[in-house]
């Protein structure tokens, strides 16, 4: 891969002690958010860190249901990328199981029934730049997302195969980026036994019609949909049945979050510790996405547009507000294709006086969970759902 190979040997040391500090201390990383090119496969992206490289997805690739592989954010916490060719890959599926087994990728798609789904793969730390006061961790802004029509084989079925005992509680991956340094953890994380064996948690190997690009983690990924990204693995290389719960960093002191702060649908029991739980879930969410190159929108201009979604419960209705919260009108839905899609939404222009204005917009779904007005303070930054705002400029 032309992006690692470019890397010096003291670029990828001093890029994972940085990284390293970043996620383990908690530092707060100070990003200017630029537009830049220069990633392999990859438009021009918003800039966090270059190594490892954590790149965010500008607003107007949303205007799209699917958000095409070219312009789909990157995050890494390893500075260190593989490069691992399709014929020489190896799937390790071990631990717990009757049969241990050693896949490629020709023997995945060739004794497995292949099938698809489309999907959000959001990172747990999407808006964390939004917060106020503000909290340590990488700057994302709108974009640390992205949907896709993602191809590959259930791992449910893959397991099955492996003769999964019954005696295993969680289901742990690893994958074939690493660190450099020995201190830094091995991203390792697991699932509870229930969504490893729920039908639409795949192996992919594709991603809307294309194998998958190298920075979204060629050439097999877990995807979990309706769970935060943490949780889909690149490079995935290794799985691992285990009968007791997995202790890493990652899972007993990463992505955690107070449990008192959402009233999670699908939790990860065998992790859960005192007044903490894993990140899990996708927040419901909305977000305006016909706005104008400056952020902000004309009224009239064009059709007031977006897209909502949440952690595949359902999307019930969108809603948009021109005063403040006083009243609200409601959008119309888009194509709905599937529950853990973008749903994409469209609402008409009131009659406004010339002046400025602010558009909120809050999405609720079927599950009765509404966005918030004030994003949920948290130490960690995860789960910020509060309304999106836009400014509003009436010209007469």
């Amino acid at each position: 891969m032309e992006f690692n190979r470019r890397q010096t040997l003291l670029g990828l040391i001093s890029a994972t002690i940085g990284a390293a500090i970043g996620s383990i201390a908690g530092s707060a990383i100070a990003v200017a958010r630029e537009v830049v090119a220069g990633l392999p496969g990859k438009v021009a992206l918003h800039r966090l860190t270059h190594r490892p490289p954590n790149y965010e997805t500008p607003i107007r690739y949303f205007r799209d249901t699917l958000t095409p592989n070219n312009a789909f954010f990157v995050r890494y916490h390893h500075a260190v990328i593989p490069s691992v060719s399709a014929p020489d890959f190896r799937l390790d599926i071990g631990g717990s199981v009757e049969r241990p087994l050693i896949l490629s990728l020709e023997d995945l798609r060739r004794d497995f029934p292949v099938v698809e789904v489309v999907a959000v793969c959001q990172c747990s730390g999407n808006r964390r730049g939004l917060f106020d006061p503000p909290v340590a961790g990488l700057q994302w802004g709108y974009g640390a997302m992205g949907n896709a029509r993602w191809r590959g084989v259930r791992l449910a079925d893959v397991l099955a195969r492996a003769g999964l005992k019954s005696s295993a509680l969680e289901i742990a991956f690893d994958a074939a980026d690493a660190a450099p340094l020995e201190a830094t953890p091995d991203f390792i994380k697991s699932l509870p036994i229930s969504k490893a064996l729920h039908p639409d948690t795949l192996l992919a190997f594709e991603m809307n019609g294309e194998p998958l690009p190298e920075l979204n983690g060629f050439p097999l990924r877990l995807v979990v949909p309706g769970w935060t990204a943490t949780y889909w693995i690149k490079h995935l290389n290794k799985i691992i049945a285990l009968d007791s719960p997995e202790k890493n960093f990652w899972m007993s002191t990463a992505y955690r979050m107070p449990r008192s702060m959402f009233p999670l649908v699908s939790r990860f029991p065998s992790q859960e510790s005192g007044e903490r739980t894993p990140v899990t879930e996708i927040a419901v969410n909305s977000l305006i996405t016909s706005m104008e190159s400056d952020g902000s929108l004309i009224a009239g201009r064009s059709e007031l547009r977006g897209i909502a979604w949440d952690s595949g419960l359902g999307i019930d209705r969108v809603e948009v507000s021109f005063d403040s919260g006083a009243t609200w009108r409601r959008c119309e839905l888009g194509e709905d294709l599937g529950p853990y899609s973008f749903r994409p939404w469209r609402a008409n222009w009131p009659a406004l006086a010339s002046g400025q204005y602010e558009v909120w917009a809050r999405a609720a779904n079927r599950a009765g969970q509404v966005q918030v007005e004030k994003s949920i303070p948290n130490p960690s930054g995860y789960q910020h759902n509060a309304f999106h705002r836009v400014p509003v400029r009436v010209v007469a």
